[in-house]
């Protein structure tokens, strides 16, 4: 739980057990105790859930505002990002179709400015 909420980021299961003590180590937990208190902790509202690239990744929910991702394919970095015309369009998309809209997530891929500028350096007719 410490780890979990201590900081704010992106994890997978992984991730989380690479960070806790090894077994025969002080406060070591099973890689199974990690799995099922992930999803106890989804459960109760306190972390979300989404499928990336086929692992599942976990945020805090609980108490955090509404944002959405950009996930760049090369690094894998995910930044996050709010945006109020995106929340509006939604409200109206939501009205528009008689929907009453109690939350989304968005996960836009996409290659990052840092990634972006080390390709073009790299290429060859950017060199000429």
């Amino acid at each position: 739980m410490d780890q979990v909420f201590s900081h704010h980021d992106h994890f997978d299961a992984d991730e989380l057990i690479d960070r806790l003590p090894r077994k025969g180590a002080k406060n070591y937990v099973s890689s199974a105790t990690v799995y099922r208190t992930l999803r106890e902790f989804v459960d109760a509202g306190l972390l979300k859930s989404f499928q990336l690239e086929g692992r599942t990744v976990y945020e805090h929910d609980y108490g955090y505002p509404q944002h959405d991702h950009l996930y760049c394919t090369r690094c894998r970095e995910l930044f996050e990002f709010q945006s109020e015309p995106l929340t509006k369009l939604l409200e109206e998309i939501g009205v528009e179709h008689g929907f009453r809209i109690s939350g989304h997530r968005m996960i836009i891929h996409g290659v990052c400015r840092e990634c972006s500028k080390n390709r073009r350096k790299k290429r060859k007719q950017d060199l000429v």
